[in-house]
């Protein structure tokens, strides 16, 4: 299958592309400075083809003019400017248009879990989210909305804020308002959603994807500080303006603020997966493994009448999400929880995204092994496009 990965050089397609290449299909890396994609050990391995999605001509270029793609996968973003909503509505629009004047298959987008709270409600981050996958869906081909909370892994952006502020400030303070439970999942596991939702022909509509663990906030701001050895104190103010949040937030980290204020928006409700039905549906197109349950998981608990998961809850369907992954699997701690998640991504953020893995950098990690701070801290040869998630 011939794909177009439109966000190539950002953290989730970088990471992206070399499974789709271990999978088979024919891979189209489109961004909009090519250069960058010479950072990476695959930029050889793939067609590449400059994409702008806020201009016309570059959107039609890309996926009208190739009458042999088949499948696209969109991880464009924008968090910065006033004007971002309206930016990211456009540029979803111009490749729905695209999308459909052209021979695809599939559409797949990787969004934001979004709150069970009314519309008006939501964060102008997660309101965009919403709008681009709503303008998406309506593509004539076969849709694929994958909702995500927090992606662990070094250089998504919102696991880099959260690390930074926590590694930076001498103790931890949480305002009331960031008290809200939160389902991250590692970043293998995004990709092995995406892989499955290109090939996986039963799969449509919106899936929201979970590490099967679920936290409150601050819990997994100290476990990040617990594997990185620098456990600090942390305590809770009740009255803390979030804009003078923003402000320290932006000061401290290195993500613009726009971004920050975006981010931070989000914290103000749970994001928590509504089921599991990723794992089930998804699944069916690949190889499971011995005493997997092909039936897939019960739906999760989540505020539709049933009983509210509590932090700490873990999924007890590892062997399917595990499944998803294939060789990917090695080292990635799939459906081990958050500390696994955090563990794997940041033993292999060192060097996947520009380097071909080995066998050393997929060895599979032990719940007992350490994490060294150096693993966490080593900077990324290419940085993500600001951009793209």
């Amino acid at each position: 299958m011939r794909v177009l990965v439109i966000g190539a050089g950002g953290y989730v397609g970088s990471r992206l592309i070399p499974a789709l290449l271990e999978d088979g299909h024919q891979v189209v890396a489109g961004a909009r400075d090519l250069h960058k994609l010479d950072a990476f050990w695959w930029g050889d391995a793939v067609d590449r083809v400059e994409l702008d999605a806020t201009g016309d001509d570059s959107v039609r270029a890309a996926i009208a003019a190739d009458p042999s793609l088949e499948a696209v996968v969109y991880l464009v973003h924008g968090m910065g400017g006033d004007d971002f909503r309206e930016v990211d509505r456009a540029a979803a629009q111009r490749v729905r248009a695209a999308v459909d004047a052209s021979e695809v298959k599939v559409l797949a987008y990787l969004s934001g879990i979004i709150p069970d709270v009314p519309r008006e409600e939501l964060s102008e981050h997660l309101a965009s989210r919403l709008e681009v996958e709503e303008e998406l869906s309506a593509a004539r081909c076969r849709f694929v909305g994958l909702r995500a909370a927090v992606v662990l892994g070094a250089a998504s952006t919102s696991f880099e804020l959260m690390t930074q502020l926590a590694h930076r400030l001498p103790v931890t303070v949480f305002p009331d308002w960031m008290d809200h439970l939160v389902e991250p999942i590692a970043v293998v596991d995004a990709v092995a959603a995406i892989r499955a939702a290109v090939t996986t022909e039963s799969a449509h509509g919106v899936y929201d994807i979970g590490g099967g663990e679920v936290i409150a906030y601050p819990q997994l701001v100290q476990k990040v500080l617990e594997l990185t050895d620098q456990e600090r104190p942390g305590f809770s103010v009740p009255v803390m303006p979030q804009a003078l949040v923003t402000a320290v937030g932006s000061w401290l980290s290195d993500i613009p603020a726009p971004t920050v204020t975006a981010l931070m928006e989000s914290l103000r409700e749970d994001m928590v997966a509504r089921d599991e039905r990723w794992l089930s549906e998804l699944a069916a197109g690949r190889p499971c493994g011995a005493g997997d349950d092909r039936r897939g998981p019960a739906p999760k608990p989540g505020r539709t009448g049933r009983e509210p998961r509590t932090p700490g809850t873990r999924s007890a369907r590892g062997h399917a999400r595990r499944s998803l992954l294939g060789d990917q699997r090695r080292g990635s701690g799939a459906g081990a929880g958050v500390q696994a998640g955090l563990m794997c991504t940041g033993r292999l953020a060192t060097t996947p995204a520009t380097s071909r893995p080995t066998s050393t950098t997929h060895s599979t990690i032990s719940g007992t092994a350490q994490l060294s701070v150096a693993a966490w801290s080593a900077p990324m040869p290419s940085g993500p496009n600001p951009a793209t998630r």
